[in-house]
């Protein structure tokens, strides 16, 4: 990410976590301005341009009580009513491009010897990311700053597999997410390294839509075991594949949106960027 994209991102950052943290006092724009030294002005035009929206309506997206809303409404999600009121369209239905196939037994076991990775470096609305791929699809996707602790943690959930820096078309694919324009989208592959339990889990978070949140518990319903909520949330905790498999999608039963294996103020910015999608 470039120094200045950095500096824009950390004072979004530093905003939504304002508003999060006042969003029942209702801070006007000079108010969250003032508190990260910005301009209301110049603060309007950097947060519209990253978020699609103005910071008063995204006030709303972020808010618990927006998080509880969703939660409460069980016949119509934002997702649902953006949809039938044409403030959507199919095209938002990215993750209905998403398939996952999970490693041969071979490939489990060995941690990955047989495996040819592919991996780069790229910018997101949300930092800096790392992509990588094998031939069959993305295998691991991760927010992070710093490369070299990017790149050991890939080289650790495959200790055995090849590696090299190249960025092929399935990460650009997987990339083109970030996009307001979905409709581009070619199907996005993943070829993933998980347990039975780990890959229905995460296979069952595809199927939340975008503007929609879950719980624990509801997930843990959805794929037959109502019992199962903390071994749930351990397999969410470890989803190797950060957006695209939308573990950001799922919330503590009381409405607070809970912790986030990638940082939960980046989660905060990640529920309330797509919930503005649908109106931008």
């Amino acid at each position: 990410m470039s120094t200045q994209s950095q500096i824009d991102y950390n004072r979004i950052a530093k905003a939504i976590e304002y508003i999060q943290s006042n969003f029942r006092l209702q801070p006007s724009l000079e108010e969250v301005a003032e508190n990260i030294h910005l301009s209301p002005a110049h603060f309007q035009k950097i947060f519209t341009d990253w978020a699609g929206t103005s910071p008063k309506k995204f006030l709303q997206f972020i808010s618990l009580e927006h998080a509880k809303n969703l939660l409460k409404e069980e016949k119509a999600s934002i997702f649902d009513t953006a949809y039938e009121t044409g403030l959507s369209s199919t095209s938002r239905l990215h993750d209905l491009f998403v398939k996952i196939e999970g490693m041969s037994p071979a490939e489990y076991k060995n941690g990955g010897k047989s495996l040819f990775i592919n991996y780069s470096f790229s910018e997101s609305p949300f930092g800096n990311i790392l992509v990588a791929s094998t031939e069959k699809g993305i295998c691991y996707m991760a927010f992070e700053n710093d490369k070299e602790t990017a790149l050991g943690d890939l080289q650790h959930k495959f200790p055995n597999a090849s590696f090299f820096e190249k960025q092929d078309s399935l990460q650009k694919n997987a990339l083109s997410i970030f996009d307001k324009d979905w409709t581009k989208l070619n199907t996005i592959k993943l070829h993933l390294k998980g347990t039975d339990f780990q890959l229905k889990v995460w296979e069952s978070l595809l199927t939340i839509p975008m503007g929609k949140l879950s719980t624990y518990g509801t997930l843990a319903e959805k794929i037959g075991n109502p019992k199962a909520s903390r071994a749930v949330g351990t397999a969410i905790g470890s989803n190797p594949v950060a957006f695209l498999i939308p573990c950001h999608r799922v919330i503590q039963a009381t409405g607070h949106l809970g912790g986030y294996r990638w940082g939960s103020d980046r989660k905060q910015m990640i529920v309330g960027w797509e919930s503005s999608q649908l109106y931008s």
